[in-house]
């Protein structure tokens, strides 16, 4: 499938950020494994799941306070 968006010009966004944006969400909600998501960035799935951070993403499931709350908790 191909999809063509129109972003303005001042949000200064590369290809890779959308897609990056894109796919790591589809992994977020479970709609793409790692796998997947990586291919369609042009990725490896080793380089793909270290880069999600930067993406607001959790490889584990888990946000911040959720691991914090969890660790207290064990």
């Amino acid at each position: 499938m191909t999809v063509v968006l129109n972003f303005p010009e001042t949000l200064s966004l590369t290809d890779f950020d959308v897609k990056m944006s894109l796919a790591s969400k589809l992994f977020d909600d479970g709609k793409l494994s790692a796998g997947q998501a990586a291919e369609i960035v042009g990725l490896s799935k080793r380089t793909f799941v270290e880069l999600l951070g930067k993406y607001g993403v959790s490889v584990f499931g888990y946000d911040a306070d959720e691991l914090e709350d969890d660790l207290k908790n064990a």
